[in-house]
Formats: C-alpha cells, structure tokens, sequence
C-alpha cells in the first residue's frame, strides 16, 4: 500500500550532470538533502531529481540551504526548484498538450520557482521557436517540442529572462516516474 503524499516534496535541480559539467554522485546529493534536515530521501537518473520527506518550512528552506552547499562543497552555483507531490501531481493533470493528443516524447514541463508576473508572462513569444509551443499556467510552463528540447529556442536562459524567474526543465517521462517515487515514499 502507498504512503500519503502529505510531507512529500521534490527538489529539481538544473544543470546537474549534463553534459559533463556539474558532475555530481547522487550519494553526495542524497548526503546534502538529509544533511537539511529531510528524510526518505530518494533521487531519480543522474540528474539531480530527488523527492524527500520534510515539514513545510523545512522544504521551503531547502532551495537556499541547497545552493549553498552545492557552493560551498563543489563550488557549483545550481538551481534548485521545490515542489510538494501534490504540486507536481496537479501539474502533470493540468498539462493542456496531454488532451490536444500530443506525442508523450514532446512533452516537458519547466517548472519556475515564482509564478511570474502578468506582464512577464504577456511578454512571452510565441513565434520564438517554430513547431514549438508552450503555455504558461501558475508557476508551470508547459512545453511541446516536436523537434526535440535540444532543437528549441525555448531555452532556460530565455525562460528565465522572458519569466523574470527561474527555471529547470523536465521531460514528461521523468515527471511521470517523479510523481511514482513521490507515492511511494
């Protein structure tokens, strides 16, 4: 039988080994999570996915105890974006593409760390990225890459200015496998 998702987050960190910078054992990174005080801690592939046990104010505090042992042991400036379960759960059933039929492997969700602002988000391009196409909802900017994120020109930089925020991108298959873990811990 699966837990309760109350109490279970996620942290998802950008730029963790990607190609070949920021390299980072998941061990390490586990060490760090409960290091801050979380439990259960588990993460997914190698790229900086972890979904932990924790009080509210214990999550909401991980981002910036986080980046600053990231700094502080490996002297990486990383990322880091929280959400509960739930969160995340609500975000994969608001996705708008899911219902349009849309390929599974074109999906991918930036998740933000703020809801930006209506003019940020009124600011958005939509003709930035032919074939591409995107939709903000709340602190989520769902993305349908049909060429692949590595073709985009929806990339994090230009999320991160257009949205006055920061973002990390997953792709619908490890969100899917993120909500699992999140059930079952």
């Amino acid at each position: 039988m699966l837990g309760s998702m109350n109490g279970v987050h996620l942290a998802l960190l950008r730029g963790i080994n990607v190609g070949g910078k920021n390299k980072l054992p998941m061990k390490a990174l586990v060490a760090l999570v409960e290091g801050a005080g979380c439990e259960s801690v588990r993460t997914y592939i190698q790229s900086g996915n972890v979904v932990f046990r924790a009080s509210a104010a214990r999550a909401q505090a991980l981002p910036a105890a986080l980046s600053k042992a990231l700094r502080t042991d490996f002297g990486y400036t990383i990322a880091v974006v929280t959400r509960t379960a739930t969160e995340l759960e609500q975000a994969l059933a608001a996705n708008p593409f899911v219902d349009e039929g849309a390929d599974p492997t074109s999906l991918y969700i930036a998740f933000l760390a703020a809801r930006p602002t209506k003019a940020h988000a009124g600011a958005l391009d939509p003709e930035r990225s032919p074939d591409d196409r995107f939709r903000l909802i709340g602190r989520e900017l769902y993305l349908c890459l049909p060429n692949g994120v590595a073709r985009t020109k929806l990339t994090n930089a230009w999320i991160d200015k257009s949205l006055a925020t920061i973002s990390t991108v997953r792709n619908w298959r490890t969100c899917a496998k993120l909500l699992e873990l999140a059930r079952a811990t």
